[in-house]
């Protein structure tokens, strides 16, 4: 059903239809097998993290690790949110969402980014505390410190997330129901309303900065702080996460049209796709408990054992 008035057709926003990336339509079913691959392996290096430390109660059961399995559970979550119906467009076709289901994809791809974020900068104060403070570390970082960390920023982006869909929910669409992306970006889904969208620009920044701004930060100020060896792997996941990041958005908002939208949004992608799949990586690697119990599990030893770094 549309609605008639002087200056525009509002359209019936129940349903809304992702084409995937704009120019490489002929391209999508090639690129299903790559997002197909990167989701695979976000889910066996996830899992994998988090069965090794649960099952691993006398040298993995430490703050590092914790963190280490919050940050696994917050990029199956990541993963679950995109990959799904990225494939559903690029292998299938199936390009309609309801218009419910996009604010739900929205909020989850959104809070669980800006969880990302703030479980990186939790573990770049831990490993502050484990350099500064070694004979305090158990002390300080205790079970239940850790668990406030966790939930407060699982709550910090829950709240400051819930704002988009509402700024989302009360627009008017008129300019159509197809949103060029894979999944329902924020802006890509304002961008298609008839009514003024400064709310959700100045809001989007707003947040941008006290989550990413603020996380990036702190935790390259606290990877600077000691030996760069140390926090090799930190410095890693931080450029994995953050590089694609701030040029998605910050493209996004000010690129206009010097960027073509398929570089956008391949970028953005890159985003959500990424560090999922690099994080076990980047971290089984370097830390060698894991290493251990990963290389014990592939020989089927029982008689290795693991070391602290």
């Amino acid at each position: 059903m549309t609605m008639e008035s002087p200056n525009h057709t509002f359209l019936d926003s129940s349903v809304f239809f992702l084409v995937g990336i704009p120019g490489l339509e002929q391209f999508h079913l090639w690129l299903s097998l790559p997002v197909c691959c990167l989701g695979t392996a976000t889910i066996v290096g996830n899992i994998t993290i988090l069965v090794i430390i649960a099952t691993e109660p006398d040298s993995l059961h430490r703050p590092m690790y914790y963190f280490l399995a919050m940050l696994s559970l917050t990029d199956l979550v990541m993963c679950s949110s995109t990959i799904p119906k990225a494939l559903s467009i690029f292998g299938f076709h199936l390009k309609e969402i309801s218009f419910e289901e996009c604010l739900v994809q929205m909020f989850f791809i959104h809070t669980f980014t800006g969880m990302e974020s703030g479980v990186l900068m939790l573990m770049a104060l831990d490993r502050n505390v484990a350099i500064y403070y070694p004979l305090r570390y158990a002390t300080i970082l205790t079970n239940p410190v850790i668990a406030k960390a966790g939930l407060s920023t699982f709550l910090r982006g829950v709240f400051l997330i819930i704002p988009f869909t509402l700024l989302v929910k009360r627009l008017p669409f008129c300019r159509g129901n197809v949103i060029p992306h894979t999944y329902c970006d924020h802006m890509s889904v304002a961008k298609l309303s008839c009514g003024s969208i400064k709310a959700n620009v100045i809001y989007g920044l707003m947040a941008a900065l006290l989550i990413g701004g603020f996380d990036i930060l702190l935790s390259s100020a606290e990877a600077r702080q000691k030996a760069f060896s140390t926090c090799t792997a930190h410095i890693c996941a931080i450029v994995f996460s953050y590089s694609p990041a701030f040029f998605s958005f910050f493209s996004h908002r000010f690129g206009g049209h010097t960027i073509p939208p398929s570089c956008h949004i391949i970028v953005a992608n890159i985003y959500l796709l990424l560090p999922p799949t690099m994080n076990p990586v980047v971290y089984g690697v370097k830390t060698k408990q894991i290493r251990d119990c990963v290389i014990r599990i592939l020989s089927g030893s029982k008689n290795t054992k693991s070391h602290d770094l």
